[in-house]
């Protein structure tokens, strides 16, 4: 990708690790100035945090700034566009991608009634309301400046059965929020688009993953199957994908649409760094 996102102002959500990660450095990488959101101010479990994100940023050749925030809080949510403004004036690319794995990773392959209603809470909060505020907030400065890209990261469990049925539910709403806010934003300029990923070598799958006999390292989804990781996106591939659709001049031509990334790959020409370009899917039949 050559395009350059010199000048612009991104703001990613759930930056600390995996997709938004990714997604930060990527857009640094094309000159961004990156606000990087997140609950981890600290390493726990997994490693990762706002301010290491907001690090690499600059390190790629952006400006990282690291923003701790909790996304079930709207005050903290709106004091971040505020900050945005006040230091920016306005913000160019939203990335949509807080999401709260690690409780989704307890309630993997189980039927709705042996699930806390904590499930539905977590997927609909964190997973789609969330996203829903961040794009209210940042469309309020996007629309009076006549253009804007908001990339929500969704998944293949939009149109198919994935993981239970609070997630699938989940991103279905997600698109159908794509299609609609694009539907409300076209004639002020402003893009709205979904990627789907594939399986992502994300922090979380790698500590999950289990090490084989023959030295590859596995991951097992109940119902789903087992998948070699190795042959897994990286979050930085998917990061590409957020990169090349926050300055391809064809945006709005995608806005309301949802698209895998191996497909954006194919598009855009990005790669691995090693070359590739990984289509493992957890659910293949989706993936057209």
């Amino acid at each position: 990708m050559s395009a350059s996102l010199q000048g612009k102002i991104a703001v990613v959500t759930g930056g600390s690790r995996g997709i938004g990660k990714g997604a930060a450095i990527e857009l640094g990488a094309l000159g961004a100035t990156v606000y990087v959101t997140g609950r981890s101010v600290s390493a726990g479990v997994l490693p990762g945090t706002v301010s290491e994100t907001a690090e690499q940023v600059t390190a790629a050749g952006g400006t990282g700034i690291a923003v701790p925030c909790d996304h079930h809080d709207d005050a903290q949510v709106e004091a971040l566009f505020e900050r945005v403004r006040d230091e920016h004036g306005g913000v160019d690319v939203l990335v949509n991608n807080v999401y709260n794995s690690p409780d989704l990773a307890a309630w993997l392959g189980k039927p709705f009634w042996e699930l806390p209603i904590l499930a539905w809470d977590e997927v609909t909060d964190i997973g789609l309301r969330s996203h829903y505020v961040a794009a209210v907030f940042a469309a309020k400065m996007m629309v009076p400046a006549g253009r804007g890209v908001i990339v929500n990261v969704s998944s293949s469990g939009a149109i198919q059965y994935a993981h239970n049925v609070p997630y699938g539910v989940g991103k279905a709403a997600l698109d159908r929020m794509t299609a609609d806010m694009a539907l409300e934003l076209r004639p002020h300029g402003v893009a709205v688009v979904s990627v789907w990923p594939g399986l992502v070598r994300t922090e979380l799958v790698m500590f999950g993953a289990q090490e084989q006999p023959d030295g590859r390292k596995t991951l097992s989804l109940p119902g789903e199957g087992e998948f070699d990781v190795s042959l897994a996106q990286s979050p930085a591939f998917v990061g590409r994908a957020v990169a090349a659709l926050a300055s391809a001049p064809d945006v709005m031509d995608r806005s309301g649409k949802a698209f895998p990334v191996a497909d954006l790959a194919a598009d855009y020409g990005f790669t691995e760094d090693d070359g590739s370009v990984p289509t493992l899917l957890v659910r293949p039949e989706a993936g057209g």
